[in-house]
């Protein structure tokens, strides 16, 4: 990832060093749609936009932002409607709730002319956005199932928790299933739990009546962890060996980090990647520098020995 961070870095100070002659420019519109803050992630990822905005409108007087949050597909396609009807936008950022409600909106916007950059979770359509900035799945999944291989070597009996049907989803469970496979690891069930806690609680307590014995549990995202933790205890189940989540919320992380037996280990998949997305976008615009194509940041492992190098206390995830 060494090259990537170079060519951002390289990126943003040309864009930040033409941002004092924008006197005089039009001024260009940027549209920001992200999903509201239903869960822990998405409240990270709410965080760091909005405080992104409001530096880069600091930074750039040559562009104006417009950032709108929804709380379901159907809200999040009125938004971009609205952006380009009122505000005649010319980039759109946006992370869709759902890949295929808000494919054919934001494919409208890449044939007005103006710029599309999509975050985390992709459309349905591939090709559509210039710029597509997000966590590598498919490593999140790989890191994830060999984690779980390297943590059961006898195999053993497991649940999986799906995440919104996206296709990021969908390129999680499949990293996640290509390794553990021949592993001797058995995958009981595997639910969406939408990452939300009160969906995987209720999943898990389905699990859990239905499977008299469950070795662990994939997660695959704290929120979800957080969920079937409390259905483990209001059972009183004790064959639950651990829960993987991923993310890398504060509170599971330090519990990594003080050698919680239920949460040996986590996996990273940053928020802040909108700030990344907006940001880059804010550098097409303005400046020569070429931003088009993947922008893909790694997924960790964390344990208790590098934990602390993950715990941010004043993040709000």
């Amino acid at each position: 990832m060494k090259h990537t961070q170079t060519f951002v870095a390289a990126a943003l100070a040309t864009a930040i060093g033409g941002a004092a002659w924008a006197d005089g420019h039009e001024v260009k519109v940027i549209g920001v749609s992200i999903p509201a803050a239903t869960h822990g992630w998405a409240g990270g990822m709410n965080f760091h936009a909005k405080e992104t905005v409001e530096r880069l409108e600091e930074v750039y007087p040559e562009l104006d932002f417009v950032l709108a949050t929804a709380s379901d597909p159907g809200k999040q396609v009125n938004d971009i409607e609205d952006m380009v009807a009122t505000r005649n936008i010319d980039a759109l950022v946006v992370l869709p709730f759902e890949s295929d409600p808000l494919t054919p909106p934001v494919q409208a916007v890449a044939e007005s002319g103006a710029w599309v950059t999509v975050v985390d979770r992709g459309l349905s359509v591939e090709g559509i956005e210039d710029l597509y900035v997000a966590g590598d799945n498919s490593g999140f999944g790989k890191v994830s199932g060999e984690y779980m291989v390297s943590a059961m070597p006898d195999g053993g009996d497991i649940v999986v928790f799906r995440g919104i049907p996206t296709t990021i989803d969908n390129e999680r469970v499949d990293g996640f299933t290509a390794a553990i496979e021949g592993s001797g690891i058995n995958v009981l069930d595997m639910e969406h739990g939408n990452w939300n806690r009160d969906d995987s609680f209720t999943v898990m307590q389905d699990f859990l009546s239905k499977y008299p014995n469950i070795d662990a549990v994939w997660a695959s995202d704290d929120d979800m962890a957080i969920g079937v933790l409390a259905a483990i205890e209001a059972a009183g189940r004790e064959d639950v060996q651990f829960v993987l989540g991923g993310a890398g919320m504060k509170e599971m992380i330090k519990r990594t980090a003080d050698g919680d037996a239920m949460i040996p280990a986590n996996v990273t998949y940053p928020p802040s990647m909108i700030a990344t997305a907006i940001e880059l976008t804010a550098v097409g615009l303005t400046s020569n520098a070429p931003v088009s194509g993947d922008f893909v940041i790694g997924s960790v492992l964390v344990t208790e020995e590098n934990a602390m190098d993950y715990y941010y206390p004043d993040s709000p995830f």
